[in-house]
């Protein structure tokens, strides 16, 4: 169980031994991280030989300038409609198209929407 100290947690090992957690963080700080990930301990970025390329700092930094703000409009990938299109685009169906429409498809009890079985009987 880990004694706590003002502003420090310290554990003890199974045979009793003091073991400062935050000491060995604090020591192997500038030691490359296990995996491909190509950072250290702390988060910088590693380039070859293991020196560090950018830090940890400059690369929050970069990451919070790009996430700034809403998207831009030009940048979502839908068009903008405005007042003047939703008119003319309604405008174009007529009631041809509503009624034949209307007349190859209903709405079932489940809410589907199924195509409508026509009512002449077909002949032998």
């Amino acid at each position: 169980m880990p004694a706590k100290q003002p502003g420090k947690i310290i554990h003890t090992s199974m045979r009793g031994k003091v073991v400062d957690l935050d000491l060995l963080r604090q020591k192997n700080e500038l030691v490359p991280a296990v995996g491909n990930a190509k950072v250290n301990a702390r988060g910088d970025e590693l380039g070859p030989g293991g020196k560090i390329v950018r830090t940890r700092e400059q690369i929050l930094q970069d990451y919070y300038e790009e996430a700034q703000g809403a998207p831009d409009e030009k940048t979502s990938g839908r068009p903008k409609i405005t007042a003047i299109d939703k008119v003319t685009t309604e405008s174009k169906t007529t009631e041809n198209d509503v009624n034949e429409t209307d007349s190859q498809w209903i709405e079932d009890n489940e809410g589907n929407f199924v195509q409508k079985k026509s009512t002449r009987s077909k002949s032998k």
